[in-house]
């Protein structure tokens, strides 16, 4: 996955309110569902990707920040706020949706962190 691609791929995992995007984190999520089988994981990647390419980098486009932004902070309000309503989220989603905070804060502070 070049830089491009796991961008661009952030940026729409975050889309909820566009059509055909079912399955994006967010609006899956949004609905009370559990990410795609796989998701998580190419989500981590495309972070990864990100980081690298833009750890060196003093700023960062504002598109790219909105995204990392609701990767980071709307995806634990959800977690949160469907649990509060009664949904059964995976028993591991809660420490991946940690993992990619984690993960957007490093691409801010350009040292890669680990959850632990």
């Amino acid at each position: 996955m070049n830089y491009e691609t796991a961008r661009k791929f952030l940026i729409d995992q975050t889309f909820i309110a566009k059509e055909n995007t079912e399955e994006t984190l967010l609006k899956r999520m949004q609905q009370g569902k559990p990410p795609v089988p796989g998701q998580i994981t190419s989500i981590l990647l495309a972070l990864k990707v990100v980081f690298e390419n833009l750890k060196e980098a003093t700023t960062i486009d504002k598109e790219l920040a909105y995204a990392l932004y609701q990767l980071a902070v709307k995806t634990q309000m959800l977690f949160a706020g469907g649990r509060k309503a009664g949904v059964e989220w995976p028993p591991l989603l809660k420490e991946d949706l940690l993992r990619i905070a984690i993960a957007a804060e490093s691409i801010f502070s350009g040292r890669w962190q680990n959850l632990h």
